[in-house]
């Protein structure tokens, strides 16, 4: 019973970030900008080292509106930098930006070493040590972009899934880019500060690309996602106690272990698949088939 109360705030705000951030995975899988949220977060990080130069609280109000004003700036960057011929990837200008704000960040941090455990800690994160009110907080700023999401749900994911469609429909795909970041800006800049970045971008990467494997389609694949980000953020937890680890490294790690044995389990699936494909075309030629039946009939 002590676990369990101890582990209870950690759990919700888990699943929180499971809400959220599986959502948000969908899309950025979609669009092929993987790393958006190291970006974004990293942005955010340089952000908040600007404001300990000046002498700001790292914690502090103050600190996270500077990181937070950062982070609607690389919003910007990020929806000009989808061009219309997309002769330049999007995900190189999305490196290059964390390239430029981490090593900013090293220089500014030089100017600041008192307060480089401070930052460390925003970054790395610590989700056992969240607290009911944070929880709270987090839970009502998710829900305002979750809710502004579902209200503009067909613009958002028709850009996601076909950009050139959306363009020929008239939609201002910039703005809607933009909008898309500064609102991923809101979710990256508190997620990591509760969870670390490499936790966050578990949350993000892997319940999409775990349901994937199974699901086409967007309904299958949060369902699958928000399923396995729930299991994942308890027995993670669960674990990082038993074992006396930390929770964000156990939980990314936990992660990581589920993942290979879905993509195992997706093996065997298609494997069998295949083999009921060839049995049935045998059946049907009386004779194995010629190359290329069984690649049609699946």
């Amino acid at each position: 019973m002590e676990m369990f109360l101890f582990l209870l705030a950690p759990f919700v705000a888990s699943l929180i970030l499971t809400g959220i951030h599986a959502y948000l995975g969908v899309h950025v899988v979609e669009r092929g900008v993987i790393f958006v949220d190291l970006a974004l977060a990293q942005i955010a990080a340089l952000g908040a080292v600007l404001a300990v130069v000046y002498g700001l609280d790292p914690h502090g109000g103050e600190s996270y509106w500077i990181s937070l004003g950062f982070t609607f700036l690389g919003a910007a960057i990020f929806a000009v930098a989808r061009t219309r011929r997309g002769h330049i990837p999007q995900e190189a200008f999305i490196g290059i930006a964390y390239a430029v704000a981490s090593a900013m960040a090293i220089l500014l941090m030089s100017k600041a070493t008192g307060e480089t455990e401070h930052l460390k800690d925003m970054l790395v994160g610590n989700i056992l040590a969240v607290s009911w009110a944070e929880v709270r907080k987090t839970a009502l700023l998710y829900g305002v972009v979750g809710l502004f999401h579902y209200m503009f749900r067909k613009n958002f994911l028709l850009i996601s899934m076909n950009h050139e469609k959306a363009e020929s429909l008239g939609i201002n795909v910039r703005l809607w880019d933009f909008l898309f970041y500064a609102s991923f800006g809101f979710v990256v800049t508190s997620s990591v500060a509760i969870a670390g970045v490499l936790l966050v971008f578990c949350y993000l990467i892997v319940p999409s690309v775990g349901a994937m494997l199974f699901a086409d389609r967007i309904g299958p694949r949060l369902a699958i996602g928000w399923t396995m980000g729930t299991l994942v953020s308890a027995l993670g937890c669960y674990l990082s106690v038993l074992l006396d680890t930390p929770t964000g490294a156990t939980i990314v790690v936990t992660f990581g272990a589920v993942l290979l044995l879905m993509f195992v389990l997706h093996l065997v699936v298609h494997h069998r698949r295949d083999a009921r494909a060839l049995r049935g075309a045998v059946s049907a030629h009386g004779e194995l088939p010629p190359e290329g039946v069984v690649e049609t009939r699946r």
